[in-house]
This record gives structure tokens, C-alpha cells and sequence, in this order.
């Protein structure tokens, strides 16, 4: 006689998203591990006295959402702090900038000058969103409506600017590399981008006991989502340190894979964090390097000029992309050189670890692909390129042949409509040569999909890929799952355990209110009923 299992999902539409995908009417789960997959009545034989019985009423299971690239540490700090990203003007982000710096100041007992974090900060703005007609970031004049007593900072949606106010330029003064500060008539416009925003982040980075907080918040809000598992994207951060005490108390809702940034390869190679080790729940990913910016902050390094490169401009002025008599400068910028990147990957992968290289324009796409190429045996490392925005047939055909993983935001296509920031930046013709999903798939590139936090909502970008405008792009609703699930897991080593619903794997599952098959035209408007990792259930929106 089997054992009896733990939970039993009964009643429902069970997609494994095998191939080809399998339908099951329910699934047995004993130890966290999937142990039955058949119809209602041969799994209800392993019902048992303790034995948990979910009636699932007809709706969806699929395998848990993967988010293959994560920034956690600033997902939370989005909902501990102000959350710009719903802004619709300027106007719109300097009063939730003010209303947080007002809740501070309610809830703040000690006077101000001995305060541990006096700063008002908000996350998440996208000026090529708004409903006015400005293009352009925030500014120091603006932010300086705010607060002229606090520094206030105000990090755009891709994190690769940041925008400060008077005070928050002279706090960091001294650490702000000039390079990558923009002016506007030899006068410092508050806007950083890069190197310069990246010590913006650091400095805002968050102490152990507020990072608990922080990432409490931001993985509950994965789980919310249906998310079951994150690669996370660390540098500076104690975020690792503070996963594991979660983990290792029980408070850590999902899985972890770190990709740590490569200033962290020596320290890795020292103690012996290799490339999947750890445990069930927070293990070692990919060591993370850069090669170019992003599109929004005109920085992503491209073959071509930018569309609306402003080659009128004095060098410096805020809104170009650097010095209007240098051709190269309207190409976007290198964030790491070639040959340092080159340099990077050797001796990762010397050391065994997966690379994994930021990469969205054309130009960026080159020479990391050529990086990640010379190394040993690149498909079997699974080095993944992460956003290939904009990669050329010729590019992804490299890819294919080489294994290299696409990690590809496909909620990245809300940039993508007429009028939008593809237009902006790279004009119509670039812009439906994009994130081309189903032409990566038809070449075989192993394609992983994740969110970048921009937002982490898995059922968005699911969305997009079904319903991207060009042909190229587009993706049906089984093949975007899959790699949101078993893509996903492919790119974190874990595809013999994760990733699909079959016997034998973990019990990591999320239940849907309505079926994407059937509501393919607004998946993004579907609700989650449930998440369950391990076979707990660590998220349930039903009620009662």
C-alpha cells in the first residue's frame, strides 16, 4: 500500500508544461516532492488521516514562476519607500516624494540631525511614461521642491539613473565620478547615471536589520505573484547573509540563486562558493558582469547613434548622450571596457564559475558574445547574456550554436508601442528588431524570461509575450510559461528538479484564477489563488 501523502490539489486543471504539455486533473504531493499526477479519483487513494485535501474548483496549476533576473534589495526598498513607478508626470513623483518624506517625519521621534537615514528616496520613475511631454529624468531643481534640507534621490526604473537633489549632491560630492554626472550649461543637473548612480545605490544600501525588512517585503510580494523562485542579481549587500538567516529560520517564502557581481570572484574563489553550491533554498548562480548600459538612459552601447541623439547639444548637456562632436559618445557608453570584461570572463570561467553579462545594445551584444564564446565550453557553463534587447540575426544565431543562455525580459515590450522608448531611443525600425522571443526560440537559443523587477510580475510579462506586436517577438501562451518555468530553471541548473510538474520533482506550483489558454488577450489581469514551494503553501488568496 503507498504512503500517504501530505497534499493533495484535487479538482483542478494540472498543466506540467512538459513536452508536449500534459493535462492532469490533480497531483499528490509527499516530502515537498510530487509523488502522483492523474485524475481526481486514483489520487484521492493517497488521502490519508493528516492528509491536507485542496479543492482547487476547476482552476489552473502550473509549475512555480521562475524570475530569472531580480534585483530583490530594491524591490523591497520600492515598497518600504516611495514607489514612483506609477507616476504618470514629474509632478505626480515629487508628491509621493513628499508624502514619504511627511510619513517620516510622523513616525520619526529622534530630531533630525541624529537621525540613522534622514534621506527621502523613491524608486522605480520612467519619464518615458509620463503623460506630458517631458523625456527628460528628473533634476536637482526639480527634487529640490521637495526637500532643501534632506537629501532626496529619486532611482529610475532600470536603476541606471539617479536622480538627486542639492543636498544628496553635496553629501556624495566626493564619491560621484564626474564622467558620469550630466550638466546643462556647465551647471550639474542632479541626473547620475552609471558608475555615478551605482554609488548612489551603494550608498543607500540598507543595514542588515533593514534589509531584513526589505526583503521580508519583496518575497512576499514574489510569492503574491506566483513566483517560487528568484536569481538575484547581489553586489555590496548582505543580502546573502541575511537570505540564509532566513532560510535557516523559515521565513524564506521562495527559492534563491545569487548571482553576485564580479568585484565579489575573489572572495567567492576563497571560501569555496562555487557555482551551485549552498542549500535547498539559497544556493550560488552566476558571477555578474556588465557590458553596457540601458536605453532609458541613453547608455546602452549601440552600433548605430541613438534616434534622438541631440547632436546640437554643448558636450555635457543634460539629455546627451555624452559629447555631441565625438560619434561615439552617441552610440551610448561602455560600463565595463572589452578587454576588462574579456578579462572578467576568462577568469571566471577559469575558476568554474556560469558568467552572466548585462547586454542590450547591438554593440554590447558583440563583444560580449565574443567574450562569452572563447571560453571552454560555454554551453555546458550555460553563460547567459542577460536582456539581448537588441541582438542581430547573426548574434543569435552565435548564440544558438554556442548554448548561450537569452535571460530576456519580456515585460520589457511595454516599452515597445508607437511613441514609446524604443521610438524614442532607436526610431521605428530598431525598435521591432527588440526583444525578438520567438526568433531566439525558433533558433533554439536557450531562452530564460525574468523581470528585472521592472515590475517582478511574472503573469505581466507572460502578457507581453503573447501579445507583442511584431511576429518576431511574439510568443503563444505555452512556450512564454515554459520559459518563465522550465527556461528559467535551465538557466539555474535546475531543471532536473524544477521547473515542470512531473513525478519525482519538487512541489513548486502556483494556482491561477483563469486560464491563460482561454484569456490570452489579458493574462496580465489574472489573479493568483495560491503559491506553494516545497508542497507548502505559502501563499493563498482564496479567503475563508
Amino acid at each position: 500500500m503507498s504512503e500517504a501523502a501530505d497534499l493533495l490539489l484535487t479538482n483542478a486543471e494540472v498543466h506540467t508544461l512538459t513536452e508536449p504539455d500534459t493535462v492532469h486533473e490533480a497531483v499528490a504531493i509527499r516530502d515537498g516532492e510530487i509523488v502522483r499526477l492523474g485524475d481526481t479519483y486514483e489520487v484521492e487513494f493517497l488521502e490519508g488521516v493528516e492528509t491536507e485535501v485542496i479543492d482547487c474548483d476547476g482552476r489552473v496549476v502550473l509549475p512555480g514562476l521562475i524570475d530569472a533576473h531580480t534585483h530583490m534589495e530594491q524591490l523591497g526598498q520600492h515598497l518600504v519607500h516611495a514607489d514612483l513607478s506609477a507616476a504618470d508626470s514629474a509632478a505626480d513623483c515629487l508628491e509621493l516624494l513628499a508624502e514619504q518624506g511627511e510619513a517620516e517625519d510622523e513616525t520619526e521621534s529622534e530630531p533630525e540631525p541624529e537621525r540613522d537615514r534622514d534621506w527621502i528616496l523613491g524608486f522605480g520613475y520612467d519619464e518615458s511614461a509620463w503623460s506630458d511631454s517631458r523625456t527628460e529624468p528628473l533634476t536637482r531643481a526639480d527634487l529640490d521642491q521637495v526637500s532643501e534640507e534632506r537629501p532626496v534621490v529619486a532611482m529610475r526604473v532600470d536603476l541606471h539613473t539617479a536622480s538627486l537633489n542639492s543636498v544628496a549632491l553635496e553629501r556624495l560630492a566626493d564619491d560621484l565620478p564626474d564622467d558620469d554626472l550630466r550638466r546643462a550649461d556647465g551647471e550639474l543637473t542632479g541626473v547620475a547615471v552609471e558608475d555615478a548612480a551605482e554609488v548612489v545605490r551603494r550608498r543607500l544600501a540598507t543595514d542588515r536589520e533593514e534589509l531584513a525588512e526589505v526583503l521580508d517585503a519583496a518575497t512576499t510580494y514574489a510569492v503574491e505573484r506566483g513566483v517560487t523562485g528568484v536569481h538575484d542579481k547581489v553586489r555590496g549587500s548582505m543580502a546573502p547573509r541575511v537570505y540564509r538567516d532566513m532560510a535557516a529560520d523559515g521565513d524564506l517564502p521562495l527559492r534563491v540563486r545569487l548571482d553576485y557581481w564580479s568585484d565579489h570572484l575573489e572572495s567567492l574563489v576563497e571560501v569555496g562558493l562555487a557555482t551551485n553550491a549552498g542549500s535547498d533554498r539559497v544556493r550560488t548562480g552566476a558571477i555578474k558582469s556588465f557590458s553596457d548600459g540601458s536605453f532609458g538612459s541613453r547608455t546602452a552601447k549601440l552600433q548605430e547613434p541613438y534616434a534622438d541623439a541631440d547632436l546640437e547639444a554643448e558636450p555635457g548637456e543634460s539629455g546627451d548622450a555624452g559629447n555631441a562632436d565625438d560619434p561615439d559618445d552617441e552610440r551610448g557608453q561602455w560600463v565595463v571596457d572589452p578587454d576588462e570584461l574579456a578579462a572578467v570572463v576568462d577568469r571566471a570561467d577559469d575558476a568554474g564559475y556560469q558568467i552572466c553579462v548585462h547586454a542590450i545594445g547591438d554593440e554590447a551584444i558583440e563583444e560580449t558574445l565574443s567574450a562569452l564564446e572563447s571560453t571552454a565550453d560555454p554551453g555546458s557553463a550555460r553563460h547567459r547574456i542577460e536582456h539581448a534587447e537588441l541582438a542581430t540575426d547573426d548574434q543569435i544565431e552565435r548564440m544558438a550554436e554556442a548554448g548561450i543562455v537569452a535571460s530576456m525580459q519580456p515585460n520589457f515590450h511595454r516599452w515597445a508601442g508607437e511613441d514609446g522608448l524604443y521610438d524614442q531611443r532607436l526610431g521605428r525600425e530598431r525598435r521591432s528588431r527588440t526583444n525578438r522571443l520567438r526568433r531566439m526560440l525558433e533558433a533554439d537559443v536557450p531562452l530564460a524570461f525574468g523581470s528585472d523587477c521592472m515590475p517582478l510580475d511574472p503573469l505581466l510579462g507572460v502578457h507581453h509575450a503573447v501579445n507583442a506586436s511584431a511576429e518576431s517577438q511574439r510568443l503563444s501562451v505555452t512556450e512564454a510559461l515554459r520559459a518563465y518555468t522550465l527556461g528559467a530553471a535551465y538557466a539555474g541548473f535546475d531543471e532536473d528538479r524544477l521547473g515542470t510538474l512531473e513525478v519525482g520533482k519538487r512541489a513548486d506550483f502556483v494556482v491561477l484564477e483563469e486560464s491563460p489558454w482561454e484569456v490570452s488577450d489579458r493574462i496580465d489581469e489574472i489573479d493568483v489563488a495560491m503559491t506553494g514551494v516545497d508542497g507548502e503553501i505559502v501563499f493563498d488568496s482564496r479567503g475563508g
